[in-house]
């Protein structure tokens, strides 16, 4: 007898997010609310060996946006990991920007560089998640900064069907 609902396939993947998250916390908020949904542990890029990554299923690798691209922590990481057979990854952000400006190919393009550095080490990168972030930088800190009170509740209940279909993918 076959019971459904006990096969391997229904067992959600081993997972694990990392994030870099400085000013306001903004990146660990998404970093949180994806792990939630996959069961994962947050950690930060200095929490990880490299070579344990290698025991996941699933990696998200996160970070704000400075300069268009991942901190450089993450992007070390990255430079360090162990060749891979696939293993799926992700990528999310949170930016600076005002929402307005922020699309697909935003996202995508403030994304290139980690996706380049895990697609050499042999990671398949399954998706990407990015949405505005609270920023007081520079001369905006003056004016209350831009995006203020994001991530809001919109945006974690967007990360985390992300992070849903992230998993479906892996499955």
């Amino acid at each position: 007898m076959v019971v459904r609902g006990s096969g391997p396939e229904d067992l959600p993947p081993k997972s694990l997010v990392i994030v870099f998250s400085y000013h306001h916390g903004n990146t660990e908020k998404i970093a949180r609310a994806i792990g939630g949904v996959l069961g994962a542990g947050v950690k930060a890029p200095q929490e990880i060996r490299p070579e344990e990554i290698a025991g996941y299923d699933l990696v998200g690798f996160g970070s704000g946006i400075y300069s268009a691209t991942f901190d450089p922590s993450v992007l070390m990481l990255a430079d360090q990991l162990p060749q891979s057979q696939g293993t799926k990854a992700f990528l999310f952000s949170t930016y600076g920007a005002p929402g307005f400006i922020a699309n697909r190919e935003f996202i995508e393009k403030n994304h290139d560089e980690m996706r380049q550095k895990l697609q050499a080490r042999g990671y398949t990168v399954i998706g990407d998640f990015g949405c505005a972030g609270w920023n007081t930088n520079s001369f905006l800190k003056y004016f209350g900064g831009l995006n203020k009170s994001r991530p809001d509740a919109g945006d974690l209940r967007n990360a985390e069907a992300f992070a849903r279909a992230m998993m479906e993918k892996v499955r």
